[in-house]
């Protein structure tokens, strides 16, 4: 069952800027595998730009927005085996929304140049 959907779209050029001040931002926001994907892109800010554009959409999709006992680099976007990206909880933030009753997520990525958008649906 369709338990909700969020769209968000992140200027990849804010990102990039975000991330060379050099201030914890990217730590703070993308995982360790996150971060070691878009390293290794030749364009890594519009991976980047993506991947926080699909946290931004999975916290409108559950209809909360952010909540407290969830962090940012605990929702992950990985890529199966074909490349499709997937997003997956971790640590605390996969044991505060354990109740919620989610059954699947999924996840659309796109990005161009200078921006970057995400879909997520969250099915019950």
């Amino acid at each position: 069952m369709l338990a909700g959907l969020g769209t968000d779209l992140m200027e990849v050029e804010r990102i990039a800027e975000k991330i060379n001040k050099g201030s914890g931002f990217r730590e703070m926001v993308f995982s360790k595998t996150e971060i070691a994907y878009c390293e290794s892109k030749t364009n890594k800010f519009e991976h980047y730009a993506a991947r926080f554009a699909a946290k931004e959409a999975f916290f409108k999709a559950l209809g909360t927005g952010w909540l407290e006992g969830t962090h940012f680099n605990e929702v992950e976007i990985t890529n199966d085996e074909s490349g499709k990206p997937t997003l997956v909880l971790l640590a605390e933030t996969k044991k505060t929304l354990s109740a919620w009753g989610i059954s699947r997520i999924l996840v659309s990525l796109s990005h161009l140049k200078t921006i970057a958008s995400a879909v997520v649906i969250i099915e019950k």
